[in-house]
């Protein structure tokens, strides 16, 4: 197990946090092969789009696997100018994870839920690595992340 998912599994854990901590044999670093490793569906993936806005802030949107994130939508959502996107570097920096492995919750960021997600009981999101995944109920998500529910999928 790679010290990302270690520290998740920490994080996970001194949180109390309702969660399913999934070390697996193969790649989840696509919605697909994630949906393919627990035997899931497309939607009860979510995918986790890092932007930065103008003040270099975090913003994290979680969308579900099959939809886009919209960097216009998130900045009227947050009445700002439109974020752009992470670049991978900034990704690991900013939220201690490598892209393909980051989950929705455990680090500095302001999270926003696109609407769809919300209608899930429950979503697989980055375990800490693209061979890991965590398994956790929406409510709980939102809680832990303290995420806004606002459209910010395309």
């Amino acid at each position: 197990m790679e010290n990302f998912e270690w520290k998740l599994k920490d994080y996970i854990a001194s949180n109390n946090i309702k969660a399913e901590h999934l070390s697996l044999d193969k790649s989840c670093h696509s919605v697909e092969e994630a949906a393919e490793a627990v035997n899931g569906s497309v939607h009860e993936i979510v995918k986790n789009i890092c932007m930065i806005d103008g003040n270099g802030r975090l913003i994290v949107a979680i969308v579900k696997g099959e939809d886009r994130a919209s960097t216009s939508r998130v900045g009227k959502a947050l009445q700002i100018e439109k974020p752009r996107l992470a670049e991978e570097k900034e990704v690991l920096e900013k939220t201690g994870y490598p892209a393909g492995g980051v989950p929705s919750f455990g680090y500095n960021s302001l999270f926003l839920v696109d609407p769809k997600v919300t209608e899930l009981d429950f979503v697989y999101t980055g375990g800490g690595s693209p061979y890991s995944l965590v398994r956790i109920k929406v409510d709980e998500l939102l809680e832990v992340n303290q995420g806004t529910v606002v459209r910010v999928r395309k």
